[in-house]
This record gives C-alpha cells, sequence and structure tokens, in this order.
C-alpha cells in the first residue's frame, strides 16, 4: 500500500470515527433527555420553595445545553417550556409585583425580565409542537384557529403550556398593544386543548382558562362564561388545589369587587394541607403564600374594603 493511500485510509477513519463519537454524544444526550421528560422535574413534592427556586435556573441551563446537542428532542422541548413558564411565574413575575409597591424602576425590571423568560418559554413551546406540525408557529400569527386544527391528543402538554408562556407574556405587557394583540393565539391554542382533553391534568386547562381573564384588559364574558370553568376544575382536582380558588378571586371577584367571595374563596385555598397531597405540594405552598399576600392587599384591591366587615 502506498504512504498516500495509507494517509487516505487514515482520514476516512478518523472521519468514522469522529462521526461515530457524535452519533455515540447525540445518542447519550437523547437518553438523559428521556429520562428528564418521563420523570419529570421531581420539584413538584418539595417543601422547600426557596430551594427550588435557587435549585431552578441551574436546570433550566443545562437543559438548554442538551437541547442544543439534540435541539429536536420533543420531550426536552416540553420540558424547557413547562420550566421556564413555571420558573418565572413563581419566581421572577410575583417577585416583580412585590417589587413595583416599594421600587417601581425594580418591579419594571423584573417585569421585562418575566416577559423574556415566558417568550423564551414558548420558543421551545412552538418548536415541540413544529416538529409534528411544520410551519405552525407562522401560521398561529395569521390564523390562529386554523393553525391548530390538525394538533393531536399527544400534543395537549405542548398547546396547554404554549398557551401559558404566551398568555402569561401579555399578563406582564398588557401596556404592549402588539403583545396583547396576541390573544387570539392563546384562545386558539387553549381551546385546541380543551376540545381534544378537556380532563387533562386534573383541570388544569379549566383553571388557566379563568386565569387568561386577567390578561385581558376588558372583562370578555364574565361569571356566566368562566364558572363552568371553575366547577369542572374543582370537580377534577378534587378540590385539593389552592391555585384554583386563586384563579377565581383574581379574575372574577376583583373585576366584580365581591370582596366576601374574594375573602371566601382565600380562605378555601389557605384552608388546603399541603402535604394531603404531595405531587401538588409546591404549588400549594406557593398559592397560599400568594392567598396572604393577596388579602394583606384587600384595601388595594377593593374600594370598599375599608367599609366592610
Amino acid at each position: 500500500m502506498t504512504r498516500r493511500a495509507r494517509s487516505a485510509g487514515v482520514t476516512t477513519l478518523a472521519l468514522a470515527l469522529l462521526a461515530s463519537g457524535c452519533s455515540i454524544k447525540r445518542l447519550a444526550v437523547n437518553k438523559v433527555g428521556d429520562a428528564i421528560a418521563s420523570s419529570g422535574s421531581g420539584y413538584e413534592s418539595d417543601e422547600d420553595p426557596e430551594l427550588v427556586g435557587e435549585a431552578l435556573p441551574f436546570s433550566l441551563k443545562l437543559l438548554e445545553s442538551l437541547l442544543a446537542e439534540s435541539p429536536r428532542h420533543a420531550g426536552m422541548l416540553l420540558a424547557a417550556c413547562k420550566g421556564f413558564t413555571s420558573y418565572s411565574y413563581a419566581y421572577v413575575d410575583r417577585e416583580a409585583e412585590l417589587a413595583l409597591d416599594q421600587d417601581l424602576d425594580r418591579g419594571l425590571a423584573l417585569e421585562l425580565r418575566a416577559r423574556k423568560l415566558y417568550l423564551r418559554a414558548l420558543g421551545y413551546g412552538l418548536r415541540g409542537l413544529e416538529l409534528r406540525h411544520p410551519g405552525l408557529s407562522a401560521n398561529l400569527l395569521a390564523d390562529p384557529e386554523v393553525a391548530v386544527a390538525a394538533v393531536e391528543e399527544r400534543d395537549v402538554p405542548l398547546l396547554y403550556w404554549s398557551a401559558a408562556s404566551l398568555g402569561l407574556g401579555i399578563s406582564v405587557s398588557l401596556s404592549d398593544a402588539a403583545m396583547v394583540a396576541r390573544l387570539p393565539e392563546v384562545d386558539a391554542l387553549l381551546d385546541r386543548a380543551l376540545a381534544l382533553d378537556p380532563d387533562w391534568q386534573d383541570g388544569a386547562l379549566h383553571e388557566f382558562a379563568i386565569q387568561l381573564e386577567s390578561a385581558r384588559p376588558l372583562v370578555s364574558g364574565g361569571r356566566d362564561a368562566l364558572r363552568p370553568h371553575f366547577e369542572r376544575a374543582l370537580e377534577l382536582s378534587h378540590g385539593d388545589r389552592a391555585s384554583v380558588y386563586l384563579a377565581w378571586a383574581e379574575s372574577v371577584s376583583v373585576k366584580e369587587q365581591n370582596l366576601p367571595e374574594f375573602r371566601s374563596l382565600l380562605a378555601e385555598a389557605l384552608a388546603i394541607d399541603p402535604d394531603r397531597r404531595t405531587e401538588l405540594r409546591l404549588s400549594n405552598l406557593l398559592a397560599q403564600r400568594r392567598a396572604r399576600w393577596l388579602l394583606d392587599r384587600t384595601d388595594e384591591l377593593f374600594l370598599e374594603a375599608g367599609d366592610a366587615p
């Protein structure tokens, strides 16, 4: 064999090994991604919200690094959408609300950060939907209802978390007309999910339908339109999710200035034992923390609070 032939053979072997190495690395990343997608975050049952809040950024960046190696992994795209939405809602968005009362500039900066994180989450959610429905993102802007018409039941989690990320992004951007104009996209994503699997996640879709009311500048349907969602969410969750009571209290009771109902709903939320269902422990602890904060702000939320019993 000539030197040139041997050289060519070595080069070919090296390229094959490099290609094999890339494949092995991708395979390993996909295995980790599969484990993440199937097992969940493990945070839902934690009893220490602060610990979770400090741990989540590292977990999210790790997830992004894995997605950089395997950008079409459906399970990790869903996990990223869910993770960034949940982190922003529980820790950044809520911190912004607290800061706005004390330091306007800091509060506005945190709101902007929350919005960016929500839109980051949305990007992952839409990428996940695009895997089976190419062109969905562009079509969603043009004709939301048509865009989601072909989405299937197996994509309900992506529909929900995409709707949640965009809806919550709008809720911290009510002064931005371009963001508010995207509400039809949220409605289309949520309506399609409800049509495919209305009982998904113990009524999470019905709860979000109530929450979404707070992102609307004007009351859309009011009590009568939302009441079936509230009743169904309570039924499916067996009254064990404090956030269902908060959703109605904030989206309906405050808008209608119904203080007795507001206080009653928050009392229901606070009466829930967070340890009764460990898979809901963290969300219930966070919701109860918010319920106490809302009770402290009664005078700001209700015009007649000072005169009420």
